[in-house]
C-alpha cells in the first residue's frame, strides 16, 4: 500500500467499438497527459456508473453508444501525479455521433483495431479493449 496517495477516486471508462476500431482520446490533463487512452472520468456524487459512462463518453468525444455490460474493475495507480482512481470500465457499441474532442481531451478518434499497439502504453486499456471485443465481437462495417 503506498501512504502517500491520496484516497481512491471512483471513475469510469467506455471502450466504444464501431466496427472493427476503438474511440480513442488523447488525455489533456494528468494522469497520463498527451498519451491515448479510454474515454472517461470521475463520477459525479450521486451519479450511477452506467450514467457516468454515457456522460463522459458524450462530454470527451460527443459520441453516443449503447452500453453493453461491465468490463472489469481496475486499480489506475500513478504515483507520477499522486493520484489512485477506482476505474469501472464498460463495454460500449457506437450508435451515433463523430468524434470530437471535447472536456479535458486533445484529441478524439476512432482508431483501427490493428493499429492501438503504438498508441497506447498502458497493458491494462489493452486488456480491457480485448475484452470488449470478445463481448462485443468485431464487425467490419461502413464507417
Amino acid at each position: 500500500m503506498t501512504q502517500s496517495l491520496p484516497a481512491p477516486v471512483p471513475a469510469v471508462g467506455v471502450v466504444c467499438l464501431r466496427g472493427d476500431a476503438v474511440l480513442l482520446i488523447r488525455r489533456a490533463t494528468p494522469p497520463m497527459q498527451g498519451r491515448w487512452s479510454l474515454p472517461g472520468g470521475r463520477i459525479e456524487p450521486g451519479e450511477r456508473v452506467m450514467d457516468a459512462a454515457l456522460r463522459e463518453l458524450a462530454e470527451e468525444t460527443g459520441v453516443v453508444a449503447d452500453l453493453v455490460g461491465l468490463i472489469d474493475v481496475i486499480d489506475g495507480i500513478f504515483p507520477d501525479s499522486n493520484r489512485h482512481y477506482v476505474l469501472i470500465d464498460y463495454a460500449a457499441r457506437w450508435v451515433s455521433g463523430e468524434p470530437v474532442a471535447g472536456d479535458d481531451a486533445l484529441e478524439a478518434r476512432f482508431v483501427p483495431l490493428t493499429a492501438i499497439g503504438d498508441l497506447i502504453g498502458w497493458s491494462e486499456t489493452h486488456q480491457v479493449i480485448s475484452e470488449a471485443v470478445r463481448m462485443i465481437g468485431v464487425s467490419k462495417e461502413t464507417h
